[in-house]
């Protein structure tokens, strides 16, 4: 279950073996079909020691010291990687039992139907492989989601009713087709192209986080003022400003969950390395280390923001106080960052292959990111980058959140 194992015997117990650090670790007894004791802490000593001291001053403490037989441990380095060890490990052993341990609740999403005739968005939960285009988020609560498709449909008319719908001309409508917020297919008080062109308006602007709308009702607007249609300029304006605030409502991780790529770095347990984390569509891989050896760190309260030895192209000796440390170039900094990467790409294949024995294992992943992501800002500790509309992660900006995660990792600030 965890790298590092060791014998236990209450009558000899080697608690120096045990780093008093930060971990995820696991408490076997004689019987192999009997579950483990597994958990985290931020003292791997201290807990175990609490767990299986045999004291006799201990017997109001959970006293596991005759039952077990064997300890497994991991350091970790942030509380995000504790969180993501202990889900891996507690899921060959408890299976969906996990969820409720671990408090796994799916975050709230958006959804377009697509697939129906006449689409309508809607709050949902529900993760699934075939909606995965479709599904926007993650939202940081229920409230949160619903406030923000109430303001997008408010500058669209695209249906809010729930039902299948069968157009008659004879249906007399809802109070939003009254109040003009509905193209009212409902009694084809539209044709089924013009709706087409207001959902694929709508679906543009989730995949856009507002940017498309944005953008084509700017040129409206200037090219309604260069021809001196100001009355219309006027509405657009305001238009605009509507649509630049609820823009301005989504977070930046809500998209498309099939596009929801990025790095995640966080502290690792070791020196001179972080921990790498890959976001691949809403589901994380990880850690993988990447060691910060030669690596020139910016300093960018005192304006540099270099990270790279100078000239690019060279091994430059830099003499420091103690032997001579031979500064790393970009390049060699890039294919280190492809390097660790590369060694969590081929988990995005087994996992894909065991998804139909895991179900619901996207929304689980989701549900450790979300918590981590909408932490405070204060708390949030890690940083993540995101891909780009070509879908790559930008390797400058991952080498500048490596430097400031191992700069605060290494003065004891993003533990």
């Amino acid at each position: 279950m965890f790298p590092v194992q060791i014998p236990f015997d209450a009558a000899q117990p080697a608690w120096g073996e045990i780093p008093a650090a930060p971990g995820v670790f696991a408490l076997f007894g004689e019987d192999v079909r009997a579950e483990p004791y597994v958990s985290r802490t931020p003292n791997l000593r201290r807990r175990i020691k609490r767990l299986l001291d045999a004291r006799p001053d201990q017997t109001k403490r959970l006293q596991l010291a005759g039952r077990v037989a064997r300890i497994e441990y991991a350091l970790t380095g942030s509380d995000f990687e504790a969180l993501m060890r202990l889900y891996e490990a507690s899921w060959p052993v408890f299976g969906e039992r996990t969820r409720k341990r671990l408090h796994l609740k799916s975050p709230s999403l958006l959804r377009m139907t697509v697939e129906n005739a006449y689409p309508r968005v809607y709050v949902t939960n529900r993760v699934t492989k075939a909606g995965m285009q479709d599904l926007y988020g993650p939202f940081p609560s229920r409230v949160a989601a619903e406030r923000f498709s109430e303001d997008m449909l408010d500058l669209f008319k695209l249906r809010r009713c729930v039902d299948d719908l069968v157009p008659d001309p004879a249906f007399p409508g809802c109070v939003y087709s009254e109040m003009k917020k509905c193209l009212a297919p409902c009694f084809k008080g539209c044709t089924d192209e013009r709706y087409a062109e207001e959902a694929a308006t709508v679906r543009a602007f989730l995949r856009t986080r507002g940017g498309s709308l944005v953008e084509a009702l700017k040129k409206e607007r200037d090219e309604a003022s260069g021809l001196t249609e100001f009355e219309r300029a006027a509405e657009l304006h305001v238009r605009l400003t509507k649509a630049e605030a609820v823009a301005a409502g989504a977070p930046e991780v809500v998209r498309a969950l099939a596009h929801l790529d990025g790095v995640m770095v966080q502290a690792a347990a070791e020196g001179e390395q972080v921990a790498l984390f890959l976001l691949a569509r809403g589901a994380l891989y990880g850690p993988a280390l990447f060691s910060v050896a030669g690596m020139r760190h910016a300093n960018e309260a005192a304006g540099s923001t270099s990270l790279y030895a100078q000239p690019v192209g060279l091994m430059e000796a830099v003499p420091l106080q103690g032997p001579v440390v031979l500064m790393a170039t970009r390049d060699e900094l890039e294919q280190r960052l492809e390097t660790a990467l590369a060694e969590l790409r081929p988990a995005t294949e087994r996992r894909r292959g065991r998804e139909k024995n895991r179900s619901g294992e996207t929304a689980d992943y989701l549900c450790l990111f979300s918590r981590w992501y909408y932490r405070p800002q204060a708390k949030r500790l890690g940083e993540i980058v995101f891909a780009g509309e070509d879908g790559k992660v930008p390797a400058k900006a991952v080498l500048r959140a490596i430097s400031r995660i191992y700069q605060k990792q290494a003065t004891g600030s993003d533990r």
